[in-house]
């Protein structure tokens, strides 16, 4: 088996399970960290902690009788830390179905006997998965690693959001759960310490507990925004559980969880160690297999002020991070002798971006006399950004989808060049593009452009990545897959047009709001009245 790559397979038991015979979420995050850590230590070569795990998501239920597979492998070694990837995929012996149920990336530092700092020796890249999971692990850990200034300005924009004052608003107050462990020796690791995925375990039942205080169903948990371990705990310890709903957002509810611990002196002082803390999103489902609406929270303190605020700006960061998570490998453009493969990219191409479009659930986070931002929920992360354009819509048509244009007003992209015709309205670009920390990426992108087929309907303009059979897959000067989704629909309104951008959340295209994320309102607009004085002042020459 390669370095640093470790699989767990495990056989679902009554005993690892809820009272709905699911697997228990306590006890698939025991196994996730087991799993992990042993592949770090694997790549290491010493005994190695839990920094963090964060970018937790479950897909699916695993039920008892099934067989669950985790796949751990050291992504990425940086000089004293390295992430983990893990990979949960559920196996049912009876249909023989396969199904991915759960994603989570940990940060795991090398801690050997003599306490002393070790540098990790950096991971061998065998095949394109671990080339992309490389590179991918770096833009991780620029959002993991945040500056706390950019936090600082998104909650002040987030304090324009009032905490709800409804009548039937619930209190956070009455959603507060505590509950108290006392660490023994089947809790410790092969280290003598608390065993993190235990910890982690416990600190998943009080957050259900508290979920369930909103919404009187029992609460299903969705992902995890990050577990912190600041320190760690030993045999003897107790351990103190607080946990609390932050704030309801429709079908989700965030609960924040604090784990404090004492040894016996501490215990009598009063004397506390913040050991982890994490956020856990929640939904519940109803009887009829419905989402349930949870209600509106409010608070009165100015702690639970904060914790409101905050958790509006976690969920924006989230989108952020939803970015990096959502980048595929790009399709390859064949020669050009092959049509019908051809065909099948740019069907998708167009496809892709209606279906975006059509999807339920934009809700509003910016609106200007001019301009408007929408964000799509954080099942499928993405942008839109309508525009009122005092020109024809035929004539906004033939500016913006001409790429070789877009330079003059969007500043991320440098020099578009066109490089294939594929057919008379379909082209293939070669883009160098900025990121807000000035690094350079290059990406093909195909363009598709398409007319109204009646009365009523928009043109259409889209917009993705592919490769090209003749620049090989590994050149350092090209990154692939900078755009799964994109482009234009633009409505007709007389002699104006409302021309509608769409972006599916990837990091490089997205890269000026998703590693500063107060940009997720001001860059956007900043770019979208350009576009709007590219577009007026192109009709007025």
């Amino acid at each position: 088996m390669a370095g640093g790559h470790v699989h767990m397979c495990k056989t679902i038991l009554p005993a690892h399970a809820n009272h709905h015979g699911a697997l228990s979420a306590g006890q698939l995050l025991m196994w996730i960290d087991t799993t992990a850590c042993l592949a770090a230590e694997k790549h290491a070569g010493f005994s190695c902690v839990t920094a963090s795990v964060d970018d937790i998501q479950f897909e699916e239920t695993a039920r008892v009788g099934q067989i669950i597979s985790i796949n751990a492998k050291v992504n990425r070694a940086f000089t004293t830390s390295m992430e983990v990837g893990v990979k949960v995929i559920l196996q049912d012996p009876l249909s023989n179905v396969e199904k991915l149920i759960s994603v989570a990336f940990s940060t795991y530092v090398a801690r050997p006997a003599d306490a002393t700092k070790v540098n990790l020796k950096p991971v061998e890249l065998l095949t394109a998965e671990d080339f992309l999971e490389y590179t991918l692990a770096a833009e991780r850990r620029k959002i993991r690693l945040h500056p706390e200034r950019d936090f600082k300005n998104l909650i002040q924009e987030c304090d324009e959001q009032v905490c709800s004052n409804e009548e039937d608003a619930v209190s956070t107050d009455l959603t507060h759960v505590q509950s108290i462990e006392l660490v023994l020796p089947p809790h410790a690791n092969h280290q003598g310490n608390t065993f993190g995925g235990q910890i982690m375990a416990w600190m998943e039942i009080v957050a259900a507990i508290s979920a369930s205080r909103p919404s009187r169903f029992h609460p299903t948990l969705k992902s995890i925004d990050m577990f912190k371990f600041r320190g760690p705990s030993t045999v003897g310890d107790r351990l103190v559980f607080n946990a609390i709903v932050n704030n309801t957002f429709h079908q989700s509810v965030e609960v924040g969880v604090r784990v404090e611990a004492y040894n016996c002196e501490e215990w009598a002082k009063g004397h506390a160690r913040h050991i982890n803390s994490a956020f856990f999103i929640f939904n519940a489902v109803k009887g009829n297999g419905e989402l349930f609406t949870f209600p509106r929270v409010k608070s009165t303190t100015k702690d639970g002020l904060r914790r409101y605020h905050e958790a509006i700006a976690r969920k924006r960061i989230r989108l952020a991070r939803k970015c990096v998570l959502l980048r595929k490998e790009a399709d390859c453009m064949p020669d050009p002798q092959d049509k019908a493969n051809q065909e099948n990219i740019i069907n998708n191409n167009i496809a892709a971006l209606t279906a975006m479009a059509a999807k339920p659930g934009w809700e509003v986070t910016r609106a200007l006399d001019y301009i408007k931002i929408f964000t799509l929920g954080e099942d499928a992360v993405a942008i839109k950004v309508e525009m009122q354009v005092r020109i024809s819509s035929e004539l906004a048509f033939s500016l913006l989808s001409d790429f070789t244009l877009q330079a003059r007003w969007n500043k991320h992209y440098l020099t578009p060049k066109i490089v294939q015709n594929v057919t008379e309205d379909d082209k293939i670009y070669s883009i160098a593009s900025l990121s807000v920390n000035g690094n350079k990426f290059n990406d093909f992108i195909l363009v598709s452009r398409r007319k109204p087929c009646k009365t009523g309907d928009p043109y259409i303009i889209a917009v993705r990545s592919v490769a090209l059979t003749c620049i090989p897959p590994f050149n350092q000067n090209y990154s692939r897959s900078q755009t799964e989704c994109a482009g234009f629909l633009i409505y007709s309104d007389g002699n104006n047009s409302l021309v509608t951008f769409y972006n599916q959340g990837t990091p490089a295209v997205m890269s000026y709001f998703a590693s500063n994320f107060t940009g997720l309102s001001e860059s956007v607009v900043d770019t979208a009245s350009a576009c709007i004085q590219f577009l007026e002042s192109g009709a007025a020459s």
